[in-house]
């Protein structure tokens, strides 16, 4: 089920499933500066914040409670707080409406037993939680509201809103920060527990930068300027032909020492040429394939032979190459590995705090 779609909670309180989709193109050579990408020491799980929590990953709750028969059409109850089918049936309507676009109409049904426990889960986990934060008399001010909605807003891919979030879940404003509310107050819960508090140490910090060095490996990087004799896309043989013969004129002009920075910004198709043709610095995977190969396979300051792509034709210089590297443990390094271990810890006190308030409660899901 997980290859069609994400679950994902909101502060720990609400699960809402969303599709994010994008396009990935190759950029085109020198149609921007491309930077360097260092790995970050981990990525935290879904989105979150320096003082909120990891998304935990969610246990399989209703798998672990034996079914039983319930009064009044209900098809859960949690220390006396009942689900209705009613506001089940709801649910599941609303999730099947949102896997609709992802998921073939004949494996719908094949999904329900899974989505049955999925919404059974969210409704215990949010429950105990829920209930322990009451008994705690833990609150939530507005702020704290606010500010986590804001967290959300900023967590959103480019382009894409809060409201067409909300409306693509059917979710009102005003059940969002009911839910966003709930999330505030079980953040403070988990934020209490003594291991989410363990600040990690320098000699776990060292520990966990010995043991996962591949994971701070800084990519081997090019820096390189090039003259862009660009493809038109109704050009027949003869007109490719005459842009091929221009690209080897060009290159023959700087062999013989012309000066590569004005050469571009007279001939370049690239908007690379106000720069004289400098792409700045690149790791693998940025660009075009036979303009990468050739890039990473010249010597620095060689004038490369003319390589094609579907842009046009390139005359290529590495002015640089950066090869890879083990990222030192500075202290940027060591801040994000701090950040990473204290993520665990939280994932780690959600997981005992919510087996903690599943052994003392009562938990009835019906059968089927």
């Amino acid at each position: 089920m997980a290859r069609y779609y994400k679950w994902r909670l909101l502060t720990l309180a609400i699960l809402v499933a969303f599709i994010v989709t994008g396009c990935n193109t190759k950029k085109e050579a020198g149609s921007e500066e491309v930077k360097p990408t260092v790995p970050k020491a981990a990525t935290a799980p879904a989105a979150d914040s320096k003082e909120g929590l990891p998304v935990p990953e969610i246990p399989a709750a209703a798998s672990m409670v034996e079914p039983t028969t319930l009064p009044g059409g209900n098809v859960a109850e949690v220390n006396g707080v009942k689900f209705a089918k009613s506001r089940f049936d709801v649910e599941m309507k609303r999730k099947l409406a949102l896997l609709k676009e992802q998921v073939p109409a004949d494996r719908l049904d094949k999904l329900k037993p899974d989505l049955r426990k999925q919404i059974l889960d969210d409704f215990i986990i949010k429950t105990l939680l829920a209930q322990e934060a009451k008994s705690l008399k833990i609150e939530a001010t507005e702020k704290e509201v606010t500010d986590a909605m804001d967290q959300i807003k900023a967590s959103l891919p480019p382009g894409a809103s809060l409201e067409e979030l909300l409306k693509k879940n059917d979710l009102s404003g005003d059940k969002f920060r009911e839910e966003m509310t709930l999330g505030v107050k079980i953040n403070k819960l988990v934020l209490s527990q003594p291991l989410a508090k363990a600040k990690p140490t320098e000699k776990e910090v060292s520990k966990y930068y010995q043991d996962n060095k591949e994971k701070f490996k800084a990519p081997e990087t090019v820096r390189a300027r090039h003259i862009l004799v660009a493809k038109g896309q109704g050009d027949d043989a003869k007109a490719k032909a005459e842009k091929k013969a221009k690209a080897e004129t060009l290159r023959k002009q700087l062999l013989e020492g012309g000066d590569f920075a004005e050469l571009a910004a007279k001939n370049s198709d690239c908007p690379s040429k106000s720069s004289g043709g400098d792409l700045g610095t690149f790791p693998r995977g940025q660009m075009v394939k036979p303009f990468e190969e050739a890039a990473f396979s010249q010597k620095v300051n060689a004038i490369g032979a003319v390589v094609e792509t579907d842009f046009g034709y390139h005359v290529i210089q590495v002015l640089a190459r950066n090869e890879s590297k083990v990222i030192s443990l500075d202290n940027k390094i060591r801040e994000e590995i701090g950040i990473f271990i204290q993520q665990q810890r939280r994932q780690e006190a959600f997981n005992e705090l919510l087996k903690k308030l599943r052994a003392k409660a009562t938990i009835l899901i019906a059968g089927q």
